[in-house]
């Protein structure tokens, strides 16, 4: 007797020593990813997720759960990130705390289970342009299509015109709309009555236990430096500022010889334009190799000044950076503001602060031209029409030549003329002489 308790015994203590470590360990093994998606929805917020999806997959997560809490963002990084959901095989989480708005609400939609915190909402999805008013009809079509469509897509039968109703105010929802003409905005028990939720909790653990990952290992993603530097650099605002600082950088460096400041700045701005895009995953190495072809063309156009290399090295930078953004439009619409704030500060630097502005000694003119010097009254110097002479000095467009041993104030007919260049005198009015670079065989020998 004694014989069969010790085996039935030594039974239990076995079981107790493989089995229940077993299923202990299990349970540990369950991953779970938890992805934050904060303040706007742009660009480099789904450079972001694509890494934490992939990461997760990589682990053989059970679940992905982002915790959303946004304002809304822009519509084309809402399509790339419900896109990215979308394809992904692993169970995605909405938890809401404490809200989704616009583009938030849009993803929230394409997860497959919403969860929310108490005083969470969601909703207020139309679309709205960057001046402030709400956009043309065919985007806004597109746009509460696309939202009709995410509500369609889930398994647990929402009815699509609450969707609707949040980017579009015309759709009768009176019950959970503060008045006519208002978008739907649902508070967390208002989402749980029309099924846009399937629980609201008090915490995130409340929902791991709702859920059934009590009993999992939670990984937190966040975003790296060179990530957040490119959500940074990527914002439809701060593009532009950026275009707008390399292209006056630029415009200030052609307008003289050499390499100082204004070129540095250029390249700085544009090599973290190029770098964020690139981390951002919107930017190949095809744009960047444009833009470094475009760049030759425009410093041989310096050294070998016809007018062909220049055009085309410009229409090539140009190019590389409309091809760097994942909006063809808004880049091009971002160009443009750029060149013309280059334009416009490069004519009040001109104008006012060229004196004062020691940085700027090498691009305008500072040589005095007084009689101690050489210089000569050039009021009704007719007889130099025709004439041949050296610079004397560089060319920005105005500087001097020498002719016979005698300085003369003089301008050219626009472009930039290096010291040493033979210029043949083309226009005199009054005290106004006008060059050009001499083109004939043999005269800057």
């Amino acid at each position: 007797m004694r014989k069969m308790i010790g085996t039935v015994l030594l039974f239990i203590l076995f079981v107790s020593t493989f089995a229940f470590p077993l299923a202990s360990t299990d349970a540990a093994s369950q991953k779970v990813y938890k992805v934050p998606i904060k303040n706007e929805v742009e660009k480099g917020l789904y450079a972001f997720l694509q890494r934490s999806f992939s990461e997760a997959e990589e682990a053989g997560a059970e679940a992905i759960i982002l915790e959303i809490n946004t304002p809304g963002g822009f519509t084309d990084a809402a399509w790339e990130i419900a896109k990215l959901m979308d394809e992904t095989e692993l169970p995605v989480i909405a938890y809401i705390n404490p809200k989704a708005l616009s583009a938030g609400a849009f993803i929230a939609l394409h997860a497959d289970d919403i969860y929310m915190s108490r005083n969470a909402t969601m909703g207020a999805a139309q679309v709205i342009e960057s001046s402030g008013n709400a956009a043309a009809d065919k985007v806004h079509s597109a746009w509460v299509a696309d939202m009709v469509s995410a509500a369609k897509s889930s398994d647990h039968g929402r009815d699509p015109k609450y969707a609707q109703a949040m980017a579009e105010s015309s759709v009768d929802v009176s019950e959970y709309r503060a008045g006519v003409g208002k978008l739907l905005t649902l508070t967390a028990s208002e989402a749980l009555d029309v099924g846009y939720s399937e629980g609201t909790v008090a915490s995130f653990k409340e929902l791991l236990q709702e859920t059934g990952y009590e009993n999992a290992e939670i990984i937190s993603t966040n975003k790296t430096f060179a990530e957040s530097l490119a959500s940074l650099i990527t914002h439809p605002v701060v593009v532009p500022i950026l275009l707008s600082i390399a292209g006056l950088g630029l415009v200030l460096e052609l307008y003289s010889p050499g390499f100082g400041v204004p070129g540095t700045m250029a390249i700085i701005a544009f090599v973290l334009f190029f770098y964020g895009h690139l981390v951002a995953g919107l930017a190949g190495y095809e744009s960047i190799i444009l833009f470094v072809l475009g760049a030759i063309l425009v410093v041989a156009e310096i050294f070998l000044p016809h007018g062909i290399a220049g055009a085309i090295g410009s229409l090539a930078i140009i190019g590389s950076i409309i091809m760097a953004g994942g909006n063809p439009m808004y880049m091009a619409g971002s160009v443009l503001i750029a060149v013309a704030i280059a334009v416009t500060g490069m004519v009040i630097i001109m104008k006012f602060f060229s004196k004062k502005l020691h940085l700027l000694n090498k691009v305008v003119l500072m040589d005095s031209t007084d009689t101690e010097l050489g210089y000569v009254s050039n009021v009704n110097r007719v007889e130099l029409l025709g004439r041949i002479a050296k610079t004397s000095t560089p060319l920005r467009p105005a500087g001097a030549i020498e002719l016979d041993g005698e300085k003369i104030d003089v301008v050219s007919e626009g472009s930039y003329i290096d010291k040493g260049i033979s210029v043949s005198i083309v226009k005199v009015e009054g005290s106004r002489i006008v060059v050009r670079e001499s083109v004939e065989k043999g005269e800057n020998e």
